[in-house]
């Protein structure tokens, strides 16, 4: 049975290539195939799918869809372009339990547990390394309110609804945090771009160690002195030994 494998856009699959010309020679009805694609992926819009169509001798089909990665379905419920590289001084957005709730079901076949509250928190602790608020608070937190049973009435029955007004709050305390970030980055590089004027001539290791005193992150303090360039120091050169007669 020819099996046909491709990468699509949810709920956006086309007959363009290359899931067009793949379907052709396998002789099945393409439009019938591209729908019944686009209606198993619609929760996946914005991003990238795999699908797996197998073709029949009788040329009936069978899809099966996979799911994208939990950080790029936290990253499509954030509104973000891209996590935090920073989780524990950086964070990008605030998800509510009912997010997170709809992410660990659609992505439950994923997982390694079929429990609501175990797959539920397995998609917070990925919060925790993405910068991601839930709920207001740190996701370590929450992962314990889980344990204490705080969020049951939600998780147990599959809780996904937010109202408009849930979502516009959402949205506000994102446009916050992502404004709090760019200060921080500001503040951090000032600091950072300080530091190097005062050391300047100095070798690397002493203003790296003084960077790092000021707890500036690691991708900045290599962006501003870079490793490969050696720091010259501001010492005066030891004298020659006088030549032996």
């Amino acid at each position: 049975m020819p099996v046909i494998e491709a990468l699509v856009e949810g709920g956006k699959a086309s007959a363009a290539p290359p899931l067009g010309p793949a379907l052709g020679p396998a002789g099945v009805p393409i439009p019938k195939v591209i729908a019944a694609i686009n209606e198993k992926t619609k929760d996946f819009v914005g991003m990238q799918v795999p699908v797996k169509i197998i073709v029949r001798d009788d040329k009936s089909f069978e899809i099966t869809v996979g799911t994208p990665p939990v950080s790029a379905m936290i990253k499509k419920e954030a509104k973000l372009e891209k996590l935090s590289g920073k989780p524990k001084t950086e964070r990008l957005a605030d998800l509510a339990i009912e997010q997170v709730i709809k992410i660990a079901k659609n992505k439950l076949d994923g997982l390694n547990t079929r429990q609501a509250r175990a797959a539920v928190k397995q998609v917070v602790g990925t919060c925790v390394s993405s910068g991601i608020l839930v709920e207001g608070k740190d996701p370590k937190i929450v992962q314990k309110e889980i344990d204490a049973g705080a969020y049951d009435d939600k998780i147990l029955k599959w809780k996904t609804e937010l109202s408009t007004e849930e979502l516009k709050r959402l949205d506000e305390e994102k446009k916050k945090l992502v404004e709090a970030a760019a200060k921080l980055h500001a503040e951090q590089r000032a600091s950072g771009e300080a530091i190097l004027k005062s050391l300047e001539g100095r070798p690397r290791h002493e203003i790296v160690a003084k960077m790092e005193e000021a707890k500036l992150p690691t991708d900045l303090i290599n962006e501003l002195v870079p490793a490969t360039k050696k720091a010259e120091s501001a010492a005066p050169a030891a004298p020659a030994a006088p030549a032996k007669k």
